[in-house]
């Protein structure tokens, strides 16, 4: 499996799993520039903005931590832009799906209120 085709796999997982614990998917891969939001939600009475990261395996940390402080300013500047587009009036949380799939399981965490934009 190609690091593209585990991407795409990883966020039809991630997809599947809020929409089993009942968020309502408002979008998936939101584009500004270059950038891009993975999945964008409401749960809660909240936006959440969720970045989806799949590895075959957690030998070198887990997913989660790929999500360095520049990419978490990239989502931040891509969930302000729709935030605007949109005209949303809810408070916003930012969230991280890992995942680690490959032939012998597929586990899932989910980081609520992952990172914060800095004031």
């Amino acid at each position: 499996m190609t690091q593209q085709e585990l991407g795409i796999l990883g966020e039809q997982l991630a997809f599947t799993f809020l929409q089993q614990k009942n968020y309502h998917i408002l979008t998936k891969n939101y584009r500004f520039g270059k950038l891009e939001a993975d999945l964008i939600c409401i749960a809660d009475n909240k936006l959440v903005v969720v970045e989806v990261k799949t590895r075959q395996t957690a030998e070198i940390g887990e997913p989660w931590r790929a999500v360095t402080r520049a990419k978490q300013k990239q989502i931040i500047k891509v969930a302000n832009h729709y935030i605007g587009e949109n005209n949303i009036d809810l408070e916003t949380r930012f969230d991280i799906i890992s995942i680690v799939h490959n032939g012998y399981r597929t586990d899932i965490e989910h980081l609520e209120d992952a990172f914060y934009p800095l004031a």
